[in-house]
């Protein structure tokens, strides 16, 4: 039976160190690394996003890359802002993004903090064969994320409760799936492809929130709004805005005067911290995940996985 391919998730809540600890662990360990983070696929969307701050540059003998400090990262900042990439397509970009990694003799890395996303191309989730309605979409497009969800509630109360409950986007496609199958079909997780290590970052309470209101109020000062600014002035859509969620959502409401500005850094502050909290729910769930604090703790666990024979089979997490 042939070895599966080896491949290192890296996990967390938001503001937990995630893409510099994979960085250096990518420099030590020979590594590329995948992105898995649903906005940060967006050109033009960096500040909000926390995008690295990577260029696209020809690699001599291997194409172009966009890289960071010397990495080369896939999945990330290539697609127009007005598009709309879906969890499907996101599933074969990181396929084939991990086949070429490690067809070069380099590690792949899996990183990012968009948790459907993660599970969708560890396991290769099979997602339902539902073409877009474009009617019944026109007609929900016209009504506010509470609206939408009570719809869905009615129709699916399990994936109501799961769902991203203020993401129009997200709500309009549940709906459009419950109304067909009448509910959301659960996604079986199948045994991966992968012989993965998943390390999970997970700072204390009081120093993420420290970290998230820290890094929010950076991102100010660099410039966040004037981004959000940017983007509208290109003639992308608020409704966009509301579909990206959090910081763009909320740089929507006070860009429209629907928020003055500090009761939007408050609100937006309080919504990333929630969202944190949501992230980790998910996360608990999952154990195949080896929680650690600090990048030296992550190292180790790299170098032992790195020497220790592959398991015979690696089931997916319940």
């Amino acid at each position: 039976m042939p070895s599966k391919p080896k491949l290192i998730v890296i996990v967390g809540p938001t503001a937990s160190g995630k893409s510099e600890c994979a960085v250096r662990l990518a420099k030590k360990f020979n590594g590329e690394i995948v992105s898995a983070d649903s906005r940060q696929i967006y050109k033009g969307l960096n500040i909000g996003t926390g995008k690295v701050p990577g260029r696209w540059r020809k690699v001599k003998g291997r194409g172009e890359f966009f890289v960071y400090k010397k990495i080369p990262h896939h999945c990330i900042d290539f697609v127009p802002p007005r598009r709309i990439f879906t969890a499907a397509e996101y599933q074969q970009c990181a396929k084939h993004a991990i086949r070429e990694t490690a067809r070069r003799d380099a590690l792949p890395f899996l990183v990012g903090g968009s948790m459907f996303w993660i599970d969708a191309a560890v396991y290769n989730l099979s997602f339902p064969a539902i073409k877009p309605q474009e009617k019944l979409r026109a007609r929900l497009a016209k009504k506010n994320a509470a609206e939408l969800l009570r719809i869905l509630v009615k129709l699916d109360p399990e994936r109501a409760a799961a769902i991203e409950q203020k993401n129009p986007r997200r709500l309009i496609r549940a709906i459009e799936i419950a109304r067909a199958f009448g509910r959301v079909p659960k996604l079986a997780k199948k045994i991966p492809a992968y012989d993965a290590l998943w390390i999970g970052l997970n700072p204390s309470y009081e120093m993420r929130s420290r970290k998230i209101r820290d890094r929010l109020h950076a991102r100010l000062r660099m410039g966040l709004i004037h981004e959000a600014e940017r983007l509208h002035d290109e003639n992308v859509p608020w409704k966009r805005f509301y579909e990206w969620g959090l910081e763009y959502r909320f740089l929507a409401d006070y860009l429209r005067g629907k928020l003055a500005k500090k009761e939007m850094i408050a609100a937006l502050e309080r919504a990333i911290n929630d969202y944190a909290r949501r992230q980790m729910v998910w996360w608990k769930k999952n154990r195949s995940i080896r929680w650690v604090t600090n990048y030296r703790d992550a190292e180790s666990l790299l170098k032992n996985f790195l020497i220790t024979p592959q398991r015979v089979s690696s089931r997916a997490a319940s």
